[in-house]
């Protein structure tokens, strides 16, 4: 676990400042929330923080101008059919200035055409081991992307 909130810091740090739209890959189980946790705990978030599955969307809004406002989207729930119904609503929130999760994005990862990062979380050798894998999708993220 140590490894992976180094991991989602660094990520912090790269995006605070002019936010991110980050779709969370991966099977269930595998961390995905966990990661989230701990991005928003460096981002500033005192909420719990906690998988919108039921709700598909949980907000964090920003403090006092000192923290970008937070989207945490669940699509776990909605499955693919579901997901093409709210495309249009995430494009809106890839927009510069906030920072937008995406859990099960994998449902609507063909179908979303707008700039972000990919990160797939899988399971390394060992059931406590995680591997993480960033992709740029689009040129804007590529910079993010090649610093972690």
């Amino acid at each position: 676990m140590d490894e992976t909130r180094a991991l989602a810091l660094r990520l912090g740090r790269l995006i605070e400042k002019n936010g991110a739209f980050v779709s969370l890959l991966g099977e269930i189980g595998v961390g995905k929330t966990a990661f989230t946790k701990f991005l928003l705990e460096y981002i500033g978030v005192k909420e719990a923080v906690t998988s919108p599955s039921f709700v598909i969307l949980n907000e964090y809004p920003g403090k006092g101008g000192a923290h970008l406002p937070v989207y945490h989207f669940d699509l776990y729930r909605l499955e693919e059919e579901g997901v093409k119904t709210i495309l249009s609503e995430l494009c809106e929130y890839s927009r510069e200035g906030v920072i937008t999760l995406v859990e099960w994005a994998n449902f609507g990862a063909d179908e979303m055409p707008f700039e972000r990062i990919n990160l797939r979380v899988r399971y390394g050798k060992s059931e406590m081991e995680r591997i993480f894998e960033f992709e740029a999708v689009g040129k804007k993220y590529r910079g993010v992307v090649e610093a972690l």
